[in-house]
This record gives C-alpha cells, sequence and structure tokens, in this order.
C-alpha cells in the first residue's frame, strides 16, 4: 500500500471508538499487476472499496444498536468493513466479503489497528458458486444495487448463504431497485419493510435512502409452500 495515498480517522459509536485506514480520496489507483483489471474492475471503480460511503456509515450506526446475540453475521460488498470492524469489538460472530482485490489488506490492516482478533475474509463475487463462506443467521450489506444485474445476483447469492430463518438488512441510498429484491426474496419466503434512519447527524447531508430489511420464518416459508400450486 505504499503507493497509495491514505488518510486515518476515528469514527465513534456512543463508547467505542472504531480506528480507520482508507483511501485519501476517490482518485487513489493503484493495479500495476493488472489484478483488479482482470475481474472487470478498472480505474474509475478501482477505490470505491476505499472510501466511507454515507450508506456504509447508516448500516453501521443501525448495527451498532441492533440486538446479535449468537447469530452468525455475513457483511457482503464490505468495502471498508466499518460494519464489521464494529461488529468485532463486540464479539460479535462476523465474517465479511467482497469481489475487489485489496479489501483483505485494508481489513486485516484495520482489524490490527482496533487491536482486536482476526475477521474471517474471503474474497468472492456474487455470481461465484465456489465459496467456502457457508450459511448465515443474518445478512448485512449497504449500497449494493448499482444495476439492474445486481438484484438477481445478489438474490442468488442470499439464498446460497442464508440459513433457513434468516434476516437481511441492506442500506440503500435510494437507487431505484428496492421493489425489484424485495419482490424476488418474497418468493424465498422473506418478507420486506424499508424504513428511514433515525438520527443520522454523523454525515454531511440529509440521507435520502432506507433500511431495507427482510425476514424470513418458519411462518413465512410456510406460507409459500401453502401458496405452491
Amino acid at each position: 500500500m505504499t503507493n497509495l495515498r491514505v488518510c486515518y480517522q476515528t469514527i465513534e459509536f456512543g463508547n467505542i471508538d472504531i480506528h480507520l485506514c482508507t483511501l485519501r480520496n476517490k482518485q487513489e489507483f493503484y493495479d500495476p499487476e493488472g489484478i483488479a483489471e482482470k475481474l472487470g474492475i478498472y480505474s474509475a471503480m478501482w477505490p470505491i472499496f476505499g472510501i466511507i460511503w454515507p450508506s456504509s456509515l447508516v448500516l453501521a450506526h443501525h448495527m451498532n444498536s441492533y440486538d446479535v446475540g449468537s447469530k452468525r453475521v455475513l457483511e457482503i460488498g464490505c468495502g471498508t468493513a466499518l460494519s464489521s470492524l464494529l461488529l468485532n469489538k463486540r464479539k460479535v460472530d462476523i465474517t465479511a466479503t467482497d469481489f475487489h482485490p485489496e479489501v483483505e489488506r485494508f481489513l486485516k490492516r484495520n482489524t490490527e489497528l482496533n487491536g482486536d482478533n482476526a475477521i474471517p475474509f474471503e474474497r468472492t463475487g456474487w455470481a461465484d458458486n465456489n465459496d467456502k463462506l457457508g450459511r448465515f443467521d443474518l445478512i448485512i450489506g449497504s449500497d449494493l444495487l448499482y444495476e439492474d444485474g445486481h438484484v438477481e445476483l445478489l438474490t442468488g447469492f442470499i439464498q446460497e448463504h442464508s440459513k433457513p430463518k434468516c434476516e437481511v438488512i441492506i442500506v440503500d441510498p435510494g437507487r431505484g431497485r428496492k421493489n425489484k429484491l424485495a419482490k424476488n426474496l418474497l418468493k424465498l419466503g422473506y418478507v420486506s419493510s424499508f424504513s428511514k434512519p433515525g438520527n443520522t447527524s454523523y454525515l454531511n447531508e440529509n440521507f435520502k435512502g432506507d433500511i431495507l430489511s427482510f425476514l424470513r420464518t418458519d411462518q413465512t416459508l410456510n406460507q409459500i409452500v401453502e401458496k405452491s400450486p
């Protein structure tokens, strides 16, 4: 990372401090061996993983007040993995994943920066079918639906990595695809609810998106079975 300009910051969640090393800005780029390019990640998109976006902050603040209990949690498209770092600090069983080849190095650096145990990580894409992640009780993510094609890919990835009883929480900045995702997940037994975040004074501007919550239980699964021909 010596060829990248980075910055350090601390984000407060009540009495918890999360220390982060991120890219200095959206102009940073370093792919000398073309690893990211071979994955289809070109220069304009390359820095996106290393910036803290408003949706990421909203998700982390939401998860800070969420009663995780003993749930096994997966953060998908984690980027700077702010929520994973926060949950790890709270001793939650958290696993992180992202498609970008640089995410794991930053995650390791930031986990060490916070003095916490390593966070299990696997680099994989939503269309891949050979990962070793397993299945989870809770799946979280932020700003995932950039393109229409992402809806189908994300639906399939969630299905492959969710336990029969599962909750999915996604913070969406308002890209216009939440209803399509809800329709897809309904077919898999999930009921959906959308809500606005509460206090967002930690953001520099108003947040126009939603917190998307999807829940699958024995009851919702039975309703799907009953409706089947």
